[in-house]
């Protein structure tokens, strides 16, 4: 089966998992279709960049009749019309792939259309805002409601997301949950450094960093060893180091920033606690599943994180990791306090029962036979 990816961005290092489906879904993408492509996408005329597709001057004149149009039709002016449309159809035509997968719902909302009218069955796979934050907007939910009837079949990461979908009416029979997953075999448990905490993701709202350091200075005051290093960047970083000075923790805690994945990867060897206070952001923004969790407990990490979107999914309390509500400072302390303060016999049983979880549940590659398996079915 050849597969054609649909995504926004192509390709950008944060989205492991569509590049993977790029590199490996039926043995490879046959063509992307972006809004737009970095450096990194190969230049061989596999990839369609829409941004990049000229506007003739009669595409301009019509323009504001275009996208009124699509907005009234299929809930969205973000469906290609004018020379995008006719460069979508001539590229499809040309690689003719049998089944189109759209990365994220705004690119399943955009493609639909076209799909159908050429006869090409496509899914969409919701991975986190566009089926969170997106949905407080009602353009957005009758977007996603009609574009229902036009999809073979939809994913998401985790169930929470299907039920985010379904409590504004955005409903469809053939629906199935699969995470992103990682790399078990590449994420493994190391030499684990006592007392060592870590978290990853972009220092955002909805990852409240600054709660986690406030969080870990007061559960680690009766372990002088324990160390906090949090690695990513984001419009709270220069805040995060603020508070560290604040608080006088630079001997105990470390914010390095953005580190490529591999350098992420050893950290996570090495970690004994994987800490991640996510919330639901302000704006309506949540995670679906994170990726960094999975990768964490392929590492052996105990999780310390809230009852968040796909996180109670994915921990189990008492056995992988501690769960405390969104915001609840007090229980998180206490929740790394205990995480800390574990016997080594503890610590160890959790460390390979988040391992083991991993390893059943989001290994990657089975994953992806799940997916593919999944498509050829709902096709036949």
């Amino acid at each position: 089966m050849r597969p054609c990816i649909v995504v926004e961005t192509c390709i950008t290092p944060g989205q492991t998992f569509v590049n993977r489906h790029i590199q490996h879904l039926f043995g490879g993408a046959v063509c992307v279709i972006a809004d737009r492509l970095t450096s990194d996408a190969p230049k061989d005329g596999r990839y369609l960049a829409l941004d990049d597709i000229s506007r003739p001057m009669l595409d301009r004149l019509i323009a504001p009749a275009a996208r009124l149009k699509g907005h009234l039709v299929h809930g969205s002016n973000r469906v290609p019309w004018g020379a995008a449309r006719r460069a979508v159809g001539d590229f499809l035509d040309q690689h003719r792939p049998d089944v189109i997968l759209a990365e994220f719902g705004p690119q399943g909302v955009a493609l639909a259309p076209i799909a159908n009218a050429l006869g090409v069955p496509m899914f969409c796979y919701f991975r986190g805002a566009d089926a969170s934050s997106r949905l407080r907007h009602t353009h957005v939910q009758r977007a996603y409601r009609r574009m229902m009837p036009r999809l073979a079949g939809v994913f998401a990461v985790s169930q929470s997301l299907l039920d985010n979908l379904a409590a504004v009416g955005v409903v469809h029979p053939n629906a199935h949950v699969i995470p992103s997953g990682v790399d078990v075999r590449r994420f493994v448990p190391g030499e684990k450094r006592p007392g060592s905490v870590l978290g990853i993701g972009r220092f955002v709202e909805k990852k409240h960093p600054l709660l986690t350091i406030r969080a870990f200075a007061e559960a680690s005051k009766n372990h002088p060893h324990a160390h906090l290093t949090l690695i990513g960047d984001g419009e709270l970083y220069e805040p995060a180091r603020a508070l560290v000075a604040e608080l006088g923790l630079g001997d105990k805690v470390s914010l390095p920033g953005a580190l490529p994945h591999d350098t992420v990867r050893a950290h996570l060897e090495r970690a004994q606690i994987y800490a991640q206070h996510s919330v639901t952001a302000r704006n309506g923004n949540t995670e679906g599943l994170p990726t960094s969790i999975q990768e964490a407990m392929a590492a052996g990490c105990i999780i310390v994180s809230t009852r968040h979107a796909g996180i109670p999914e994915a921990v189990s309390e008492g056995e992988t990791g501690f769960l405390v509500p969104e915001h609840d400072a007090v229980g998180y302390t206490a929740a790394l306090a205990q995480a800390l303060a574990l016997a080594p016999e503890q610590r160890a049983a959790m460390a390979q029962a988040a391992r083991d979880t991993a390893v059943a549940r989001y290994d990657n590659a089975a994953l992806l036979t799940r997916l593919e398996d999944t498509m050829r079915a709902s096709l036949r």
